[in-house]
């Protein structure tokens, strides 16, 4: 594995660096926080941290030069995307953001903006120096469609941009760069500390860096390549963290990587799908479940396809089995079955030549049949991702699905989890819901701290007021 050394940066004398670049525009300045937050909302936009400039509305407010906002419109924009909207200010106002958005939000572009904008406050680049702007990217496919769009945008301002990665002559790449005055530079990991090591470049000007599409660098093995590179720049640097998804290990990362960062999602990741409205039985035991279901599972079928989830592969035998001899036509699906079997009951299911499924959660990875208008979790979920994926197999493609969970008194952790689930989701907690994970003293904990936690406010951002505006 291939890591740059550790250095000492308070050994190295670092040239001094702007990041403060953003004035709010009037129409901006004269939003109430309560339109603010309507707008975040019609965005389907979550956002949080100390001080959060507002978002911005159209190009005009953001306060680009003429130089830049010409190339925007040449290329076609004509308002800014829901994740610009909000990133290009705070970025512009010297933050650190951590941006949770899919690909094709826009999100590229909302960082590229406001980093030519801190470039051409720098200090000009000497013979040998650079980059300033480095943006790291999991693959060679997307590192160039960045470098495309960086290009196009760089002219506005003359800056040079330039592209390392795998798959491409090393010798070329060292040859780009050995000169110096790349303003910026994008690279996947591996070939980056190819290129440090060969003192192709290095990192001593960068001072806006960003890590694109961070869970597919974990995916592909490159975390401690990352690191590695992180630890080599300034640590008073502005840093941008964009995702797809949010898994925990890419959170510890975003953790570490940035300072009082502005968290902003585009949607809710890891949440439940907004089509979905999820209802929960609360029931004393699992002696319960066989007679809730039969009471309501023929008015499930006449709405549609209904998948019911077990947690063994011996209950789904056994559920299975008992439905059909109550006379309901089911299928069975689970890990034990031979792989011909399970596609031909998937084929079946997705045919309609029977209207209940039960299914381990094996089924819930991929299966996308849109007939599927109720899910039912007989059995509680392993975690909540395992949860969002099962009740995710309704609702599919803008169609309205129902999920019902069946929890007993016994599961009051999964309760917390199901109750976190449902707020960040925007859906009512029923009170008994509610109760259920108040017996668990680590949800009890965590929800009595946030509410004594209520009215702290945090400190400002780094590199407030110290703006010395474009000349």
């Amino acid at each position: 594995m291939i890591k740059l050394f550790a250095i000492d940066h308070s050994q190295i004398e670092y040239p001094e660096i702007e990041k403060f670049f953003y004035e709010e525009h009037p129409d901006i300045a004269e939003l109430s926080d309560e339109r603010v937050k309507e707008i975040r909302r019609e965005l389907d936009m979550h956002v949080s941290g100390a001080d959060v400039a507002k978002p911005c509305i159209s190009f005009a407010h953001f306060g680009f030069d003429e130089a830049l906002l010409n190339i925007i419109i040449k290329h076609g924009y004509s308002e800014p995307t829901g994740i610009q909207k909000q990133a290009v200010p705070v970025a512009m106002s010297g933050r650190d953001i951590i941006g949770i958005a899919k690909t094709g939000s826009g999100k590229t572009a909302a960082f590229i903006w406001p980093m030519l904008i801190h470039i051409m406050d720098q200090e000009e680049l000497q013979k040998g120096e650079g980059p300033i702007g480095l943006i790291l990217a999991p693959t060679r496919e997307l590192a160039s469609q960045i470098y495309t769009e960086a290009k196009k945008f760089a002219k506005s301002y003359g800056l040079r941009v330039a592209a390392v990665y795998g798959g491409a002559s090393k010798m070329d790449q060292f040859k780009e760069l050995r000169p110096g005055g790349i303003e910026i530079l994008v690279g996947t990991p591996g070939r980056l500390i190819d290129m440090v090591k060969m003192k192709a470049t290095n990192f001593r000007r960068v001072s806006f860096l960003v890590l694109d599409e961070a869970d597919r660098m974990f995916d592909l093995g490159f975390e401690p390549q990352v690191r590695s590179i992180c630890d080599n720049i300034r640590p008073d640097r502005q840093t941008l963290l964009f995702s797809a998804t949010f898994p925990k290990k890419v959170e510890i990362l975003a953790r570490e990587v940035t300072s009082e960062p502005v968290r902003i999602s585009i949607g809710n990741v890891g949440q439940a799908n907004a089509d979905i409205t999820q209802k929960i039985e609360i029931l004393a035991d699992d002696g319960y479940k066989w007679d809730w279901l039969m009471s309501h599972l023929v008015s499930f079928c006449v709405e549609g396809s209904v998948l019911i989830f077990v947690s063994r592969k011996d209950g789904v035998e056994e559920l299975s089995r008992n439905l059909n001899q109550g006379n309901y036509e089911c299928g069975a699906l689970h890990g034990d079955m031979m792989q011909a079997e399970r596609d031909k009951v998937l084929r079946d299911f997705k045919n309609n030549k029977f209207p209940i499924m039960v299914a381990t959660d094996v089924a819930a990875r991929g299966l996308d049949i849109k007939a599927v208008k109720t899910v039912i979790n007989y059995d509680i979920a392993r975690d909540i991702d395992s949860h969002v994926h099962r009740i995710g197999r309704t609702g599919r493609a803008g169609e309205k699905g129902t999920a019902y969970t069946l929890i007993t008194q016994k599961e009051d952790k999964f309760a917390g989890d199901l109750v976190r689930n449902l707020e960040a989701s925007g859906q009512q907690v029923p009170d008994a819901l509610m109760n259920l994970a108040m017996q668990n003293s680590r949800f009890r904990k965590s929800r009595n701290m946030i509410r004594r936690g209520r009215g702290r406010s945090g400190g400002r951002g780094r590199g407030y007021g110290r703006g010395r505006g474009r000349g």
